[in-house]
C-alpha cells in the first residue's frame, strides 16, 4: 500500500489497521517466523502429562502441533505505548507523513493486542501529557484508543517542542507491574545533550520493563538529507527559527551530525538492554510489527 492509499485511508484508522495486521500475519504463516503464534493468541503449546481435553485439534490439524486453549488469566500482558505528538512529528507539512505513520503505527500494535488479549493504554505527549488513557484489553477500550489517534490527525499541529524525558519518567512512576513499553517518537529533543532522556530510559529498565524505542523519521529528506540544491527555507517546526540556504552547503555537516545523534541513541539504548528501531515513515509497518512481536514472545 502506496503513502497516497494511506492518505486516503486515514479516516478509516481501525479498517487500515486490521489490513496491515492481516497483512502482517499472512506475511509470517509464508515466512520462516513459524515461531510467531500470532494468529494462536487464545492458544499456547501443550505440555506433556497434562489433560488433552483442552487441546485445540482442528489446529494440530492444520500445524502438526499440539497447542490447548489459553484461559484469561494466562494472558495478562500489559502494553504502554507512548506517542510523540509534537510539533517536529507534523513533518513534512505537505503530507505529515511522520505523524501518520506514528499515529497508524499505534493504532496496528493496539489491534495486535487486542487480537491477543492483552492489555494497552495510549500517551500522547510533546513536552508534556496531551492525552492517556487507562491499560484495558476489552474492544470498547480498542476503540477509545482509535478515536484519540484519529483526533490527533484530524487536529492541525500546535508549536511544540518535544520532552521524552518527562513522560517516560512520569510512566515509570505509574507503572506497577512489569509491561512492555513502546515509545513512537523522531527523539528531537535535544540532538546535543539526551542525558535526561537515557537517564529516563534508565528508569524504565531499573523498574524492570521492556522497552522499545522506533525512530521515527522521514528516511529521504531527515535520514538522507535528500534535496534538490537550490534555495530552501529551512524552518524548525517546534521553534520557528528560520534558516535561508542551498542544501549542498551544509549536507556533509548535516550527515554527520545525524549520525553521530542516531549512534549515541543506538549505543546508549544498547547498553541498557532497549530496543532501538530506525522506522523510516516511508517503508512498511512490518518494520514496526516483527521486532514488536518479537518483544512480546520473549515475555511470555
Amino acid at each position: 500500500m502506496n503513502l497516497q492509499e494511506l492518505a486516503v485511508s486515514y479516516e478509516n484508522l481501525d479498517l487500515l489497521a486490521s489490513q496491515v495486521v492481516e497483512g502482517f500475519i499472512t506475511g509470517l504463516h509464508k515466512s520462516p517466523f513459524h515461531g510467531f503464534s500470532v494468529e494462536f493468541a487464545e492458544h499456547r503449546l501443550y505440555n506433556t502429562g497434562e489433560s488433552t481435553k483442552n487441546i485445540d485439534w482442528k489446529l494440530y490439524g492444520r500445524t502438526d502441533k499440539l497447542f490447548v486453549k489459553r484461559f484469561d488469566e494466562e494472558t495478562n500482558l500489559r502494553c504502554h505505548i507512548l506517542m510523540d505528538v509534537s510539533s517536529s512529528m507534523y513533518y513534512p507539512a505537505e503530507s505529515n507523513i511522520k505523524i501518520k505513520f506514528a499515529a497508524l503505527a499505534a493504532a496496528v500494535l493496539a489491534n495486535l493486542m487486542r487480537h491477543q488479549r492483552d492489555a494497552v493504554s495510549l500517551t500522547c505527549f510533546n513536552d508534556q501529557v496531551v492525552s492517556q488513557t487507562d491499560v484495558k484489553s476489552s474492544t470498547s477500550h480498542y476503540r477509545t484508543i482509535i478515536m484519540q489517534l484519529q483526533k490527533v490527525l484530524m487536529e492541525s499541529p500546535k508549536s511544540s517542542s518535544t520532552d521524552v524525558s518527562i513522560v517516560i519518567n512520569g510512566i515509570a512512576e505509574q507503572i506497577h507491574r512489569r509491561s512492555l513499553v513502546v515509545v513512537l517518537s523522531d527523539m528531537f529533543e535535544n540532538t546535543e545533550n539526551n542525558d535526561a532522556l537515557f537517564s529516563a530510559l534508565q528508569h524504565l529498565k531499573f523498574r524492570k520493563h521492556e522497552v522499545i524505542v522506533f525512530h521515527i523519521t522521514d528516511g529521504e529528506t531527515e535520514g538522507k538529507f535528500n534535496f534538490d540544491n537550490r534555495p530552501y527555507k529551512f524552518v524548525d517546526s517546534e521553534s520557528g527559527d528560520e534558516l535561508k540556504l542551498y542544501p549542498d552547503d551544509v549536507r556533509d555537516i548535516y550527515l554527520k551530525r545525524m549520525a553521530k545523534f542516531t549512534n549515541e541513541l543506538k549505543l546508549k539504548c544498547n547498553q541498557y538492554r532497549i530496543d532501538f528501531v530506525d522506522a523510516d515513515a516511508r517503508k512498511s509497518f512490518d518494520q514496526i510489527l516483527l521486532p514488536f512481536f518479537a518483544k512480546r514472545n520473549k515475555m511470555r
